[in-house]
């Protein structure tokens, strides 16, 4: 059950993030194991003064068509795992919309599977004692 949040400078057209949003999640549904339907993604959309990178961090040549992608996922993947999301992702997003992979940022954040709810208050995912 990842939740992913994506940001990018603003100006993008609507076929552009959608692009975004389907590409992750194909990549997720490929190397993550994601069920289908299981799609929780936002994108912000940031002024060029509300958006800062290292355009040479790491010696990677980095452009404004940057995009930040960060996925909150349950801490059960492996290392060979997440290779592979981060591959898939830069390869499907430089299909499609486009993206050089030097401008494909992503970030895992892990955590404990009883730390979500799905709704009605209910930590769906947590052992009952």
């Amino acid at each position: 059950m990842p939740l992913v949040h994506i940001a990018l400078r603003a100006g993008k057209p609507e076929a552009y993030r959608q692009a975004l949003f389907d590409g992750v999640y194909r990549a997720l549904r490929e190397t993550f194991n994601v069920p289908e339907d299981d799609q929780f993604m936002t994108i912000t959309e940031h002024e060029a003064a509300n958006f800062r990178y290292g355009a040479t961090y790491m010696n990677i040549a980095r452009s404004d068509d940057l995009v930040f992608i960060q996925i909150t996922a349950n801490n059960t993947r492996g290392l060979d795992q997440k290779k592979a999301l981060f591959r898939r992702i830069a390869e499907l997003l430089g299909e499609s919309p486009g993206l050089r992979g030097e401008d494909v940022f992503v970030n895992i954040v892990e955590v404990a599977k009883e730390n979500w709810s799905f709704g009605h208050g209910l930590a769906q995912y947590a052992k009952s004692p």
